[in-house]
């Protein structure tokens, strides 16, 4: 089952700085519908001004990964942790017990992210901070594991949970295939262009709950690049 949801439908919020689609039930935006997947809760498309941001705020026993679409976003938290992320790179904060921490774009054009909250298979550890940059050349072609609690991708950075977070980057006309294992979930969104998934047309923005399939085909429809989150079934 493939479930399509246009980004014209996604849940929305607007104000000076800040222009947000969300996929799942997120603040004032309750859908019973759209309630997330497994442990995935938030899938946030969140577009920031230059100067905008979210200030210094707390969060505990959470898996949050940003995947930065465009310009850059800078992190700052109680742990001494800084960075800047740029566009194609990840960040990932485990907020385990507790953790503070700021979100701005510094940069002179809008920032456009995806921010994604993912339950913890374990609670109350200790919290942490890192991101990764990835080449163009690693996500071409291929499902590039980008965070993931799973052993088979010591590559990735690392989750508190049995999941995986990908990202993959297709030419005009370009097929690829994702197996998908018994009892596992997924979650797609197209962050550029469009795309075949199963003989469904998926365009940017656009996401898709995907449940009971053995296997994903996609074809680019143009060039195309998309995250796929690789789920188990309940909260492990």
């Amino acid at each position: 089952m493939i479930d399509v949801r246009p980004f014209d439908s996604l849940g929305r919020f607007q104000n000076e700085w800040l222009n947000a689609h969300y996929h799942f039930s997120f603040a004032n935006y309750m859908n019973p519908d759209r309630t997330g997947i497994g442990p995935l809760l938030v899938w946030n498309d969140d577009e920031i001004q230059p100067g905008g941001g979210f200030p210094m705020h707390g969060h505990r026993n959470m898996e949050i990964i940003t995947y930065v679409r465009y310009g850059a976003i800078s992190h700052e938290d109680h742990l001494s942790n800084k960075g800047k992320t740029p566009a194609g790179d990840i960040q990932v904060m485990s907020a385990g017990k507790g953790i503070l921490h700021s979100e701005y774009n510094h940069e002179a054009e809008i920032t456009g992210l995806y921010q994604i909250w993912i339950q913890p298979s374990e609670t109350y550890l200790k919290p942490h901070w890192d991101q990764k940059t990835f080449s163009e050349a690693d996500y071409a072609g291929r499902f590039l594991p980008l965070a993931s609690g799973e052993a088979k991708h010591p590559d990735a950075l690392p989750i508190n949970q049995n999941a995986t977070l990908y990202g993959t980057h297709l030419k005009d006309n370009e097929e690829i295939n994702q197996p998908i294992e018994k009892n596992r979930l997924g979650y797609l969104v197209v962050s550029k262009g469009s795309i075949q998934l199963n003989g469904q047309r998926m365009d940017e923005r656009d996401g898709a709950m995907i449940a009971n399939e053995e296997n994903l085909n996609i074809k680019a429809l143009g060039n195309a690049e998309l995250i796929f989150a690789d789920l188990p079934d309940t909260v492990q």
